[in-house]
């Protein structure tokens, strides 16, 4: 099963120049959640994208894909 792209963290976090080690660290969260979160495996909680999006100075919605269909 194809696993949908929820979030963008991963490409925000590279348009920061951050990485996921870099944010594990800083939200004091382990890597392996961090990656997880990156590869869509999984999704952070509300309260998790928040903080993401206060530590990468972004509106919250950056870090989400639109569910809008662009047809």
């Amino acid at each position: 099963m194809n696993k949908k792209a929820i979030n963008r963290l991963k490409a925000v976090l590279a348009e920061n120049g951050k990485t996921n080690k870099w944010l594990a660290e800083q939200l004091g969260k382990n890597e392996t959640t961090v990656s997880r979160w990156c590869t869509n495996e999984v999704q952070p909680s509300m309260d998790n994208f928040i903080a993401i999006a206060a530590l990468l100075e972004v509106d919250v919605l950056e870090l989400i894909n639109s569910t809008k269909s662009t047809s």
